[in-house]
């Protein structure tokens, strides 16, 4: 059964109370190597206990089924030259219409409508950015990909270029990132189109998936490609007055059919992530898990009442964040942050490259 709804408690809906003080030190510069030797904080009903990731076949059933989110982070970050050359930053979002990106800019006060930005060449390709215009959205621009004779590059074209002169476009409170970048990318990861990981399926190595599919806990795939906005803060004093930005979602016939089978035979959808849970439960708005492509913009606060998911695999979740809406919306928004507390005081790892959380019923 998926989850009963936890009932709002006063105060969920201001802001103000979803902040807790971190150590600058507890956020994670880099994935765990092994990336299964995390630290896991297992929650159930009425306790709670210290594990490893690595620890995973123990606390799932067989018959259980795992829900992973398999896109893959685009190496969306471009740095380029603008007009008397400057250094210019283009963080690409998603493509639009009339081959036009959504690209968020950094000086942005320095970049207005029909700035050319240039980039190095790749190959026998030199690239350039032309700034169509400004996207209210994300305070953003939009802009169309060009070759200098002024031929446009539509998406397709512009994948290959992106990975001989994009990088990797990790979170802002990374800043001493040594390790490998293949670290910021899931090994399940296929579908490219993400600007963030779903950092919570960083921790599984092939090898643990091999292992839990042999104990019989099967494995489905949705796609969500993760936007900027999910990682946004919360902007509104109430926090239902808040809206998120739409991101890209495929929940195919098969993964329904996985899900239904799960639950008839009494097993748990354990969710990978909350990108998977909005992929899923968004899927479920019309009162049913339905199969759909499309976007979604689900937003999830206490007081949710859920359709499809049973438990969730998560990272802990960076203050007045959505992120940790969800997960209070879950088990009470006291007793998250009660557990994150202890886990500040267990020196547990925070955010994207950090431990991991196992919610279950």
């Amino acid at each position: 059964m998926p989850f009963a709804a936890h009932p709002p408690c006063p105060g969920d809906w201001e802001l103000a109370n979803y902040h807790y003080s971190l150590p600058p030190e507890l956020i994670a510069q880099s994935g765990m190597v092994p990336r299964d030797h995390a630290r896991l904080l297992v929650v159930y009903p009425d306790h709670h206990e210290h594990r490893r990731f690595y620890e995973l076949p123990e606390l799932l059933h067989p018959g259980d089924l795992l829900v992973l989110n398999n896109t893959k982070v685009l190496p969306a970050r471009l740095l380029g030259t603008r007009p008397g050359g400057g250094l210019t930053e283009f963080l690409l979002l998603e493509p639009g219409e009339a081959a036009c990106w959504r690209v968020l800019v950094r000086p942005g006060r320095r970049v207005g409508v029909g700035t050319v930005v240039r980039f190095p060449t790749a190959g026998p390709t030199r690239l350039l950015g032309v700034v169509q215009g400004r996207d209210a959205s994300t305070g953003g621009r939009w802009v169309q990909f060009q070759t200098p004779a002024g031929q446009v590059i539509d998406q397709t074209a512009l994948l290959p270029l992106l990975h001989k002169l994009g990088e990797l476009p990790l979170p802002p409170y990374i800043h001493h990132f040594q390790g490998d970048p293949n670290q910021y990318q899931t090994v399940y990861a296929q579908v490219e189109g993400s600007v963030a990981a779903p950092t919570a399926g960083l921790h599984f190595t092939e090898e643990l998936l091999q292992t839990l599919a042999a104990q019989g806990i099967d494995q489905a795939m949705v796609t969500l490609h993760v936007g900027i906005g999910t990682f946004r803060p919360v902007s509104t004093a109430d926090v239902r007055q808040h809206q998120l930005h739409s991101e890209w979602v495929e929940v195919s016939p098969k993964t329904v059919a996985q899900i239904r089978h799960t639950q008839a035979q009494g097993g748990r959808v354990i969710a990978v992530g909350t990108t998977v849970v909005r992929a899923l439960e968004g899927a479920a708005q019309g009162g049913q898990l339905q199969a759909m492509t499309g976007k979604i913009d689900l937003y999830i606060y206490p007081g949710y009442t859920w359709r499809v998911i049973d438990g969730l695999i998560t990272n802990f979740h960076l203050p007045q964040s959505s992120l940790l809406l969800l997960v209070s919306a879950l088990i009470g928004r006291e007793r998250l942050l009660q557990l994150y507390q202890e886990a500040i005081r267990e020196r547990y790892r925070f955010y994207s490259l950090g431990d991991a959380m196992i919610i279950l019923p």
